[in-house]
């Protein structure tokens, strides 16, 4: 059965690569994705966990790769994984879109649904405003 999905858009005003090798970072998730972390830490080697509201959540992003997945598996405290399918599309040589996809999980309302598409809508705002710093009000 097709789960339902909701791809949150977001222009960033700078090159992909550079939004690329900053979001595939673990350490920089608490600075754009509120919703997910206040704090990221990495125990052992490559294996990373956010403090979330729900407790302490493993993130595992895809490998490094030319093509701007992002993908990344959020294991939460129940042990169910959530894949958070995201990409950063080249536009142009000095700019990108990024792109989340926001899937429905079982038994979710609208209400919930609409509250996860619009966290992940804040956040991408938070990491263009970031990434592109001044320029925008210049």
């Amino acid at each position: 059965m097709a789960t339902e999905s909701r791809h949150i858009a977001q222009s960033i005003a700078r090159p992909a690569g550079e939004v690329y090798a900053f979001v595939s970072q673990p350490a920089n998730v608490p600075a754009w994705a509120a919703g997910l972390g206040s704090s990221v830490a990495e125990v052992g080697e490559g294996e990373w966990f956010a403090e979330s509201p729900m407790g302490p959540v493993r993130i595992a992003f895809a490998p490094t790769n030319e093509y701007g997945v992002v993908d990344h598996d959020v294991m939460l405290p129940t042990g169910d994984v959530v894949h958070n399918p995201m990409r950063v599309i080249p536009d142009g040589a000095d700019a990108c879109e990024v792109v989340f996809t926001v899937r429905r999980l079982a038994g979710m309302s609208d209400e919930e649904f609409d509250r996860d598409a619009g966290q992940v809508a804040a956040d991408l705002t938070r990491l263009r405003e970031i990434l592109e710093g001044d320029e925008r009000r210049g």
